[in-house]
């Protein structure tokens, strides 16, 4: 739960938030790097609350239907910032579907083994090229923090690329 918590009160340290905007950037901008699923926020949410990490009221703006809104406690902002410092220092190796791949290689016949490592190659080129051309274009748009995470992203892709590269010519 590390990792929800850190990106709830992450949200919520940027201003006070109804579940629905914390849902949308989640989906929006953080899941495809963060690889954080949540299936629903509102149960962490009150678990946040119970903890006195989180503020929840209620806002009726105009007439529009009453919604909850969270806010980051002063507890919340503490705790923010432990894990934002943990989560820096956590030197825990990252976890690639190819890891496991890799470890039974040995099992598929060379020209199989071959033609998957290409293909998965060029998958990794298409998002490359994506990623690359995000980078290109979000560095005015995005904020400097989005345009950190699509550099790392970048520069993991291929660092990967250039392996699997290395592998299929040593075949």
């Amino acid at each position: 739960m590390i990792e929800q918590e850190l990106l709830l009160l992450g949200l919520l340290k940027e201003g006070p938030k109804h579940g629905y905007d914390i849902k949308t950037k989640i989906k929006q901008i953080l899941f495809l790097f963060a690889g954080v699923e949540l299936k629903s926020i509102y149960y962490p949410l009150r678990i946040l609350e119970k903890r006195g990490l989180v503020a929840k009221r209620t806002l009726k703006p105009g007439k529009r239907p009453e919604r909850m809104v969270y806010a980051l406690t002063a507890k919340g902002q503490v705790r923010f910032n432990e894990l934002l410092n943990k989560s820096l220092l956590n030197l825990r190796r990252p976890q690639f579907s190819l890891d496991l791949s890799l470890y039974f290689l040995h099992y598929m016949k060379p020209s199989v083994a071959s033609r998957r490592l290409r293909a998965r190659l060029h998958m990794l080129n298409k998002v490359s090229g994506g990623l690359a051309q995000m980078v290109k274009t979000s560095s005015k748009a995005k904020t400097a923090s989005l345009n950190r995470i699509l550099e790392h992203n970048f520069s993991l892709l291929k660092a990967e690329s250039q392996f699997i590269s290395q592998l299929i010519k040593g075949m």
